[in-house]
């Protein structure tokens, strides 16, 4: 063993430091994980980029090389990451106040740029999260709460989601999608003062409503009474004694009937008032 070490000792030392630098020189970048390249502070390249609609095992994924010492890989989640807002209070368009829980999705598509921009994922969330927050105040603040129950709703979202992720890709993200939790009023006294007014609102608007039909009644019954007059003024013309003894019958009727009580008239014979029970019209 001597003898081999004495005559291949320069061997050895070639053999061992080749292995070592084929070592150094091998990284290993998992499916889900897409590394960058950094040579002397600067990134470089990727390996195992995201590229849309490439299946697991047609990637870059796995056994590469790089230069020893010199190259360092960064390695980057490819996965879809979650980005979860803080609840807070929202003030909608109506001077509601809102309690607002919602949350993003995004991925990383342009590692080279994250690392020159933000260095890591951790720093991206970090960027993200003030911007989803400002972004929601914004378009929730040009809402009613009402609006935020029905189809509108899903608008909101696009709007949100498309202004949030042109501010993502700078930092080599793409916002896939924003969502809200839940949006409810805050508990305690502005709920209560939230429903009260609510009330308010209905009683009032019912109240509009039942002047409005009072008013159509009016309405109705001023031009059936007009209608009725030109009847009468036509049947005037047509026949005055029989319109004249029709309008003293109605008289008659208002005047004497009695209903449930009890009622006395002292007239005259000859008062005009009572010409149509003598039979003449004078």
């Amino acid at each position: 063993m001597t003898a081999i070490w004495e005559n291949h000792k320069l061997t050895i030392f070639a053999v061992v430091g080749l292995v070592v630098l084929l070592l150094l020189s091998v990284r290993i970048v998992p499916e889900t994980q897409q590394g960058v390249v950094v040579r002397t502070g600067e990134p470089v390249r990727t390996i195992n980029a995201f590229r849309p609609n490439v299946s697991f095992g047609q990637t870059d994924a796995g056994i590469n090389f790089v230069w020893p010492i010199i190259d360092q890989v960064q390695l980057i989640d490819r996965r879809v990451l979650d980005l979860d807002m803080e609840p807070q209070q929202v003030l909608s368009s109506d001077q509601q106040r809102l309690q607002v829980d919602a949350y993003a999705r995004f991925r990383i598509i342009d590692p080279i740029k994250m690392v020159r921009n933000a260095g890591n994922e951790e720093n991206v969330e970090a960027q993200l999260k003030p911007i989803l927050s400002s972004v929601l105040r914004q378009e929730l603040g040009r809402r009613t709460f009402a609006s935020m129950l029905t189809a509108e709703r899903g608008a909101a979202m696009a709007n949100i989601r498309a202004t949030l992720d042109r501010q993502a890709r700078q930092y080599g993200a793409q916002v896939i999608d924003v969502r809200i939790k839940r949006t409810d009023l805050p508990d305690g006294t502005p709920l209560t003062a939230a429903y009260t007014r609510m009330k308010s609102d209905r009683e009032q608007e019912a109240a509009t409503i039942r002047a409005g039909g009072a008013k159509d009644a009016q309405i109705i019954r001023a031009e059936a009474e007009a209608r009725a007059a030109e009847i009468y003024a036509a049947a005037y013309g047509k026949d005055p004694e029989f319109y004249d003894f029709y309008r003293a019958m109605e008289s008659y009727r208002r005047t004497f009937e009695t209903g449930t009580g009890e009622s006395s008239f002292i007239l005259s014979p000859d008062n005009a008032y009572l010409r149509q029970f003598r039979g003449v019209s004078r």
